[in-house]
């Protein structure tokens, strides 16, 4: 948790210092892929301050009204993240093809040189990120992570296009190559919107198999139906389960919960589990989900 903090706080402080650089620069060479550039990195500030804020309200503790405590916040954050790719995204396309038609003269010298100082601070966010917060596993670290890639990305797209014009007076590379790199940040971002929205609407982990959970319990001595099971994901690396067991006649009870309590654990990694054991005297009303 400190190490996805600290990594965020270095990102925020050096997005937040060339944000500025590349919007006085692309405003100065007249750069629609450095304003570009910077209007993501407006967007980076933004996430990696949710970002920020999430992480915080995810350590507090769970409540009699937040009995899952605000773990859900940092799910939230990269939900919002994801769409604010894709809408800065859009906007870029549009006003790309707008100048495709007629583009603008750009200073291409002071763009790459811009540009180029943008892609190393984007690199050395990106770095902090990797180094100390968790890319992989938090889907709120890694949202904020895709930002500053996009970032990047942008930045190499605007030295690209400082170079075609520089070298060949090919002002409309500027529109182009900001079209291409908004389309390659949409990509990304659908990744995140995919996995969140299917965190939200209770889906099973992808890295679960439900079968092969029922399978596994159903396998248990003892165990003769498994019924109700739900596999969820509260936030990034803490998933949760529960179900119910109905054991044969006799059997003792404790011994198959504690049996099945191991095996979710052990086998699935799911430490958060909840499992009704129950006889064949049980019987229930229909279950709505």
């Amino acid at each position: 948790m400190s190490g996805n903090k600290t990594g965020l706080f270095i990102a925020l402080i050096i997005t937040a210092g060339i944000m500025v650089l590349e919007f006085v620069g692309g405003l100065v060479t007249n750069s629609l892929a450095l304003l570009s550039d910077s209007g993501h990195m407006l967007s980076d500030v933004s996430a990696l301050i949710l970002s920020l804020v999430a992480v915080w309200f995810a350590a507090r503790p769970a409540s009699a009204v937040r009995t899952y405590g605000f773990h859900r916040f940092e799910i939230l954050a990269a939900l919002f993240n994801g769409v604010t790719l894709v809408v800065i995204s859009v906007f870029i396309i549009w006003e790309a093809i707008g100048r495709l038609f007629d583009p603008p003269s750009v200073a291409s010298g002071s763009m790459m040189l811009i540009a180029a100082v943008g892609l190393l601070a984007n690199l050395a966010s990106a770095w902090a990120l990797l180094r100390k917060g968790d890319v992989h596993n938090n889907l709120n670290v890694r949202s904020a992570y895709l930002h500053v890639l996009g970032d990047a990305l942008g930045s190499v797209g605007a030295v690209l296009a400082g170079l075609l014009i520089y070298l060949f007076d090919w002002n409309i590379a500027d529109p182009i190559i900001s079209i291409i790199v908004a389309v390659l940040i949409v990509k990304s971002a659908w990744s995140v919107l995919k996995h969140t929205v299917h965190i939200l609407m209770e889906g099973t982990p992808a890295n679960l198999d439900e079968k092969e959970v029922r399978s596994a319990l159903g396998g248990l001595e003892g165990v003769v139906d498994v019924h109700d099971l739900h596999i969820w994901t509260i936030t990034s690396g803490l998933d949760s389960l529960s179900c119910h067991l109905q054991v044969a006649d006799g059997m003792d009870c404790q011994k198959v919960l504690q049996a099945a309590i191991a095996l979710i654990e052990e086998r699935f990694g799911i430490r958060h589990s909840t499992i009704q054991v129950e006889s064949s005297r049980i019987r229930h009303m229909e279950l709505q989900v």
